[in-house]
């Protein structure tokens, strides 16, 4: 068997990218070796894109880990914010593996935080102390909004899969309320995802706005990543209204999930928040996440952190595979 045959494939399947690596299964500690992002727009299914990366880097691993956006259930997967579904037993075939684990994308992100160094992790709030405090709540924004929870301590630790990003959102105050009446509108309901994601950070952005496809008017949204952009460069009194308020929303949040997981820690991961983690201080996330009546005394004892791995769901589908 080559060295190539000898590496393991592990992937991460969010919405808008799949990311790819190899690791070697001999190595002390995981290392991603040949990582690649590639845009799931380009790509007929899981299984193309797979096949893409596995041509580029020439390799025929035989055991696999893949972390995927949807709940992990039976055999046919379907994720949730991509039109891509398929059979776990045909995909392991198609990719010619012995072993194909599949696990949630926050799942992976929970293996991950153990594995996190210093360099891995920016401490906000609460105590800084190096040892991991559990339980761990692991949450974020990205193409959706991703929960989980890590519970144990060192050496043992155990992931808990969850579907918390669609738990319905409790808005507070009249903006958040046009917020959720804007959102109803076109969905029925309000999650914590519909919110707190690329997509509601746009749709915040275009309540503020005041745009309304009731009225006959075109409705375009601002791309994500421009109203962060704008709200940074602080000329955007819009953009920087919905970029606070979607860290006041973020804050509230995470501290409703700090108290149903009784977390000592939180680790905020996902593609966006790095992105304005000084914005993130300065804004009203730690008022709200405190805001909890009897219980502020109790969150602020919570270590709140923001992962910085630049690849936090294929370490930990590497650690996963490990496991």
């Amino acid at each position: 068997m080559s060295a190539a045959d000898r590496l393991e494939l592990i992937a991460d399947i969010g919405g808008t990218n799949a990311r790819f690596a190899l690791v070697d299964p001999a190595a002390p500690e995981p290392e991603l070796l040949h990582p690649q992002a590639l845009e799931n727009a380009r790509f007929a299914s899981l299984q193309h894109a797979a096949e893409h990366y596995l041509a580029m880097v020439d390799a025929r691993p035989r055991r696999a880990a893949i972390a995927l956006a949807c709940p992990i259930t039976g055999d046919e997967i379907r994720l949730t914010n991509r039109a891509w579904s398929f059979s776990r037993a045909e995909l392991q075939v198609a990719l010619g593996l012995d072993e194909l684990r599949l696990i949630n994308d926050f799942g992976a992100v929970g293996w991950a935080v153990p594995a996190l160094g210093p360099a891995d992790r920016i401490a906000l709030y609460g105590p800084t102390g190096e040892a991991l405090r559990g339980p761990v709540s692991v949450l974020g924004p990205g193409t959706g909004f991703g929960v989980g929870l890590l519970v144990g301590g060192e050496g043992d630790w155990h992931v808990v899969e969850t579907e918390g990003g669609h738990v319905g959102f409790a808005p507070l105050g009249e903006e958040e309320q046009a917020i959720v009446r804007w959102m109803n509108a076109r969905h029925g309901r309000t999650s914590y995802e519909r919110v707190l994601s690329g997509s509601g950070l746009a749709c915040i952005d275009a309540v503020l706005r005041g745009l309304d496809d009731d009225t006959g008017r075109a409705l375009q949204l601002r791309d994500p990543a421009e109203v962060v952009a704008a709200a940074l460069d602080g000329h955007d009194v819009v953009a920087r209204r919905a970029l606070a308020r979607f860290c006041a929303i973020l804050g509230s949040v995470a501290g409703d999930v700090a108290l149903v997981h009784g977390a000592r820690t939180v680790m905020i991961a996902g593609g966006i928040v790095p992105r304005f983690i000084p914005f993130l201080r300065s804004s009203a996330f730690r008022e709200r996440f405190l805001a909890k009546g009897r219980f502020a005394a109790y969150l602020e004892q919570v270590s709140v952190q923001v992962a910085t791995h630049p690849n936090p769901g294929l370490l930990g589908a590497a650690v996963a595979l490990r496991a």
